[in-house]
């Protein structure tokens, strides 16, 4: 209940068309931050730049990201949920236009700069608008809509953007926009209203406050800097790495110091005090890091190792879009018979034996198994995202609902980049130490592999080739079979993760969702 009424306000227009329009424009911005990834060498080509400078076209864009995610809530209260939210939709959609008319990478990289922009307050505000749309007994449904966006949206964008990609042009995955982005304005414009409490905070006109905006654009902005160019730059190794970091570690110790005591922060730090929502911020993080850096790994295995064309390698995740998309409705059902906590430990426990699953890799798997592979992990997917996203809210009161979803989306993007730099990083690494130990028995003093020489140079010479190129092949099989052990030590991690998190879902409150506390 409100302070403005004696009755729970209500939106005048049906809140499943609502949930759905606002999810719409959400999904079209979670698309874009996976489906540009595949286009990027086609990028390069066509704008003759080098594959190294092609990448800041996703750096920008999750740069600018990264900075807005945390402030949306603020944004909000500053200009209005609803007329913020048509900013963004709108913006969203030309920087999406000048993508795709962009003549150099210098336009590209700027118009992706925007479109980070103005991207970065779609997710917050959808999730805001949901909280406000809906009571604290409907939203375990409500977010099943979210999770397409969420979930599903991520697995699509490899998939949606190679096809695109090698049937038309790069072009086209920023020209697809344009018209979900018209049709987004126009729905939301229909249908999305205010409720009192954000006209309330409108009324109040918050002060900005500078300092802990730019503390947050230091932090966050360097953070994403040094996960998404850390690979390419040899970590550490580089100073411009070290340099970025240094900055991300400043500003992010600064904002945090100065949100928990400034008197009108820009973000407010104290909706982690809430238990439920604090457990809910680390389930997120934790979600996100494995949904990421699963979704890189296995298409990047079949691209790298198995040959697979960019189409084929996003088709491995489609299967698993399909189960999480079964499965997010049945959950959604589920909570109000089952505690939310439960749930969310069940899915952990299954993401991290399917992991374990993942584990057994062969150097010449075939599609079937590797899709199987995918539905297994995203098995468990399906039993995270929607009592996560309904507890970590239960006890939140409604005017924090802005501020709540910013931080929510902050930890579940950030984890998300956390969990694709790392689980690149190690698949670098552990091949190098993989190739180090198989590399041990690569010696003349090991009789299997002079055997194993033997075999090789008498199929080469049997097709007419040279015996010296023998060793060679040896050698790529080699690095082919440390590559495939590089990729189930990291799928092993990530099952350890999993695990390890079950626990820290007994942080939730016991109750169910249809039985839960309100806001407060």
């Amino acid at each position: 209940m409100n302070g403005d009424s004696e009755q729970p306000w209500r939106p005048r227009a049906n809140p499943w068309a609502i949930a759905i329009v606002v999810t719409l424009a959400a999904f079209m911005e979670v698309l874009d931050t996976t489906i540009v990834n595949v286009a990027l060498p086609h990028i390069a080509g066509s704008m003759s730049a080098g594959q190294d400078e092609s990448t800041w076209a996703l750096t920008s864009y999750l740069v600018a990201n990264g900075i807005i995610l945390p402030v949306s809530g603020f944004l909000g209260r500053l200009l209005g949920r609803k007329r913020y939210f048509l900013i963004c939709i709108a913006a969203f959609t030309l920087a999406s236009l000048a993508c795709g008319l962009a003549d150099n990478l210098t336009e590209l990289i700027v118009f992706r700069l925007l479109q980070g922009l103005f991207g970065g307050g779609l997710q917050p505000n959808q999730q805001s608008i949901i909280l406000d749309t809906f009571p604290p007994e409907r939203r375990s449904r409500a977010f099943a809509v979210t999770a397409i966006a969420t979930v599903v949206a991520p697995v699509l964008g490899p998939t949606l953007g190679g096809w695109i990609t090698d049937s038309y042009s790069w072009r086209w995955i920023f020209f697809l926009n344009v018209p979900v982005g018209v049709i987004a304005v126009l729905a939301v414009g229909q249908l999305v209203e205010d409720p009192p409490w954000v006209k309330r905070q409108m009324r109040d006109r918050p002060k900005i406050d500078y300092v802990g905006l730019s503390l947050i654009a230091l932090g966050l902005g360097c953070l994403q800097v040094t996960l998404d160019r850390g690979e390419d730059e040899d970590w550490l190794g580089s100073s411009f790495i070290r340099v970025f970091a240094a900055l991300s570690a400043i500003g992010l110790v600064g904002a945090v110091l100065w949100l928990l005591y400034a008197r009108n922060p820009i973000v407010k730090l104290r909706v982690l005090a809430d238990r439920n929502f604090a457990a809910g911020s680390v389930a997120i993080f934790a979600m996100a890091a494995i949904l990421y850096s699963s979704a890189v790994l296995l298409p990047q295995l079949a691209q790298r190792q198995l040959g697979y064309t960019a189409t084929w390698a996003g088709l491995i995740l489609s299967p698993g879009a399909v189960v999480v998309t079964i499965l997010v409705g049945l959950v959604s059902r589920l909570l109000p018979y089952v505690q939310g906590r439960y749930v969310i430990g069940f899915g952990f426990f299954s993401l991290g034996g399917a992991l374990l699953y993942s584990h057994n890799l062969v150097p010449q798997i075939d599609f079937a198994t590797l899709a199987g592979m995918r539905m297994a992990q995203t098995f468990g997917l399906g039993f995270l995202f929607v009592p996560i996203s309904t507890l970590s809210y239960i006890t939140i009161a409604e005017a924090d609902n802005g501020d709540a979803a910013a931080l929510n989306v902050m930890f579940r993007n950030v984890g998300g980049a956390i969990g694709i730099a790392v689980a690149t990083s190690l698949v670098t690494s552990r091949t190098q130490v993989n190739m180090a130990y198989l590399g041990e028995h690569l010696t003349p003093l090991s009789q299997p592999y002079v055997e194993h020489l033997r075999r090789v140079g008498q199929a080469i010479i049997a097709n007419g080739g040279d015996i010296s190129g023998a060793a060679g092949r040896i050698y790529l099989t080699l690095q082919g079979q440390a590559a495939v052990l590089a990729y189930m030590d990291v799928f092993q991690y990530c099952a350890v993760m999993a695990f390890l998190v079950v626990p820290l879902c007994f942080l939730f409150s016991p109750a169910k969702v249809a039985g839960g506390a309100g806001p407060h």
